[in-house]
């Protein structure tokens, strides 16, 4: 029988703290992708919205989490004009 899991991220980490980190960038890449996609820039275009160089969206658009820091990721956003904010919750 096979397990069912909450997230893919709990299928593939076993450490809960990697799990939370992994839940966090993939939500943050997500609504950064969705945002460039939306807005129909071009990858140099959102280099330059984003603060970085073009090879780091072309990392972000093709799901590339393990170039990508929590940090940046927060920065990345920040320079987009947004707040982030996490939610603890027990």
């Amino acid at each position: 029988m096979s397990k069912l899991y909450e997230s893919v991220w709990d299928a593939l980490e076993d450490s809960p703290p990697e799990r939370a980190n992994l839940r966090l960038r993939s939500d943050l890449m997500i609504k950064i992708a969705s945002e460039i996609k939306s807005n129909g820039w071009t990858q140099a275009e959102a280099a330059t919205k984003c603060g970085v160089n073009q090879p780091r969206i072309n990392d972000l658009l093709r799901g590339r989490i393990t170039r990508f820091s929590l940090d940046a990721l927060v920065n990345i956003a920040s320079t987009m004009g947004h707040k982030v904010e996490i939610l603890v919750e027990a």
